[in-house]
């Protein structure tokens, strides 16, 4: 049982960190490809791949980053993709489900104690450094944010 619990962290590591063979993120996000195949998000949902939740409801899922930049950093997903594999493909369709996301990240802001503030960050495809094809929100804060942020 502990080795599987082993396996599946390396997997969770190898998917939501860069891989050790690359110099950095940027280099995750550019060999990374928009794919109808599962994510690794998807696989999380699923329990397939453990995480640790914070906030779950009926539309969005938000778990602890395994590799954090900052005190706090949470991921916030919605629960059906439905085509946004980024924020750059979304249609008017998926207005309601973009502001639930926000609104969930001042939701889980609040519920983590960032009453100081927060950042809230979304990176779209390969110039934007994203590197899992499922939309997601970053939501940073527990210290102070620099400007400019990139």
């Amino acid at each position: 049982m502990a080795s599987r619990s082993i396996c599946r962290l390396a997997l969770v590591r190898s998917h939501l960190s860069p891989n050790p063979l690359m110099a950095s993120e940027k280099d995750a996000a550019l060999s990374a490809a928009p794919s109808d195949s599962p994510t690794i998000f998807d696989k999380i949902m699923k329990k397939e791949i453990p995480s640790t939740v914070v906030y779950e409801d009926d539309v969005a899922l938000a778990f602890r980053d395994i590799s954090p930049q900052a005190p706090t950093h949470i991921l916030i997903i919605p629960k059906v993709k439905d085509g946004l594999t980024g924020l750059s493909k979304a249609e008017e369709r998926h207005c309601e489900i973009l502001g639930r996301l926000l609104y969930t990240a001042k939701l889980v802001a609040k519920q983590e104690g960032l009453e100081d503030g927060f950042r809230v960050v979304i990176n779209d495809g390969p110039s934007g450094c994203q590197s899992v094809y499922h939309l997601h929100i970053h939501l940073l804060g527990g210290r102070q944010m620099n400007w400019p942020p990139g």
